[in-house]
């Protein structure tokens, strides 16, 4: 049986709107279960690199340049047209998405050709659109 510690006695306020989340009806800690996800918790440098990494992702451009690299790599004249974004435009968010590591480029003579970084991204770009046709 899960040992649990008594943090306070008197029951929470149960939400009285159907908007508010759902609550405990008592304040109460259940250690076995804190021990057992207390070392999957992120320090706070990581939870902060994840938050700038998202932070890249939360850009609607940016999200609609990702989509364009998903399929194949792409130069910055040829992905400015798919967006429908001027190049400088482009440029600049490319920049953002570099920064976080999520577009790699190459250059081929004159041009710079774009592409996701890794299988990772690609992966979590997918199984975030997969994810968002469910809804």
């Amino acid at each position: 049986m899960a040992k649990s510690h008594s943090v306070n006695t008197e029951p929470a306020q149960l939400p009285t709107q159907s908007t508010d989340a759902p609550v405990c009806a008592e304040s109460l800690v259940h250690l076995d279960n804190v021990r057992q996800v207390q070392p999957e918790v992120l320090s706070t440098e990581k939870a902060q690199r994840m938050a700038e990494f998202f932070s890249a992702l939360s850009d609607p451009h940016r999200l609609k340049l990702l989509s364009a690299l998903a399929p194949q790599e792409l130069c910055v004249c040829d992905l400015a047209a798919a967006v429908k974004m001027g190049e400088s435009a482009v440029s600049h968010q490319l920049r953002v998405l570099r920064s976080q590591r999520l577009v790699k480029y190459r250059r081929q003579g004159r041009n710079v050709y774009y592409g996701l970084a890794d299988s990772h991204i690609a992966a979590l770009y997918r199984e975030v659109a997969e994810h968002l046709k469910e809804s």
